[in-house]
């Protein structure tokens, strides 16, 4: 039996310590499931074409995007890329399968807003930020786009279609 290959597309040197925590918890459900995760890297846009190109020599089975502020501004183009070299991807923003990428898992947005929207307030009434408690948005959503599974040619299981959040058709 052949090992599928995962590929994981992270970034922000800004940020290392969200990168290796996430990479953490991938490796480990990765080889929970039997998977071999290959990283790829990309900080810049030169780089997103050599990434693909090295998933595909990697016959990689799919994609993993990393949350980041420079990926999230290239939602579009990733979700192209992902698309024009037939590898099924997620990432952790909305933007990702609305603008074609095969489906989205990550915190619900109007939450974390609100949440900071919150914190703003409570800071302008005079509260001191240090006083604040940490709150984490507990809502996630999982977005799915069956034009793309189809595009990619995958059944998206009606159990996972029942999960979703959102189905882009």
């Amino acid at each position: 039996m052949t090992q599928s290959n995962l590929g994981l597309l992270p970034v922000s040197p800004a940020s290392p310590r969200v990168v290796d925590e996430f990479l953490r918890g991938l490796t480990a459900a990765a080889s929970t499931l039997g998977l071999q995760v290959h990283v790829l890297q990309a900080s810049t846009e030169e780089d997103f074409n050599k990434a693909f190109d090295a998933l595909s020599q990697l016959r990689a089975d799919a994609l993993v995007i990393t949350p980041d502020v420079f990926l999230t501004s290239n939602s579009e183009r990733l979700a192209a890329l992902s698309l024009s070299h037939a590898v099924p991807s997620i990432f952790h923003y909305r933007e990702f399968a609305a603008a074609g990428g095969l489906m989205s898992y990550g915190s619900d947005e109007t939450e974390y807003y609100r949440l900071i929207g919150s914190y703003a307030g409570r800071i302008l009434k005079g509260e001191n930020p240090a006083d604040l408690p940490i709150v984490q948005a507990t809502k996630v959503e999982l977005i799915l786009n069956l034009k793309t599974a189809k595009a990619l040619g995958i059944s998206v299981p009606l159990s996972l279609l029942g999960r979703a959040d959102e189905v882009i058709e």
